[in-house]
């Protein structure tokens, strides 16, 4: 069984940064991308950022230059760097990961942390 362990959320007032992180365990064989995504109240999921194993990178426009994804495969994780944090980047940010546990690919999700950007 595979699980993504989400880390890092909270309360942040507008300007400061936070650091996400999200760990991925079990019977993993190799991990593809790794992303993250982010949902507000009444709003659709949508993509924040991800990251593919050899480090290419597709960042939301609504986050480039504030926002920046790496990941550590030896420890199978994927970090999201967020600064100049603004009150529309509120939201429950969710963890995906593309994980091959036996013959193929499949997309696991974590639980969420929570976001919030308020004075």
């Amino acid at each position: 069984q595979v699980q993504l362990v989400e880390s890092g959320g909270g309360l942040v007032q507008p300007g400061g940064s936070l650091r996400l992180s999200c760990a991925a365990s079990g019977r993993i064989y190799g991990i593809n991308v790794m992303g993250w995504y982010r949902q507000a109240p009444g709003k659709e999921r949508e993509l924040v950022a991800h990251i593919t194993s050899g480090g290419a990178t597709n960042i939301a426009d609504s986050v480039k230059g504030r926002f920046t994804i790496s990941r550590d495969n030896a420890k199978n994780t994927v970090y999201l760097q967020m600064n100049s944090l603004k009150p529309e980047d509120t939201a429950v940010y969710y963890c995906n990961a593309d994980i091959r546990t036996g013959w193929t690919f499949n997309g696991y999700w974590g639980q969420g942390t929570q976001v919030t950007v308020s004075s």
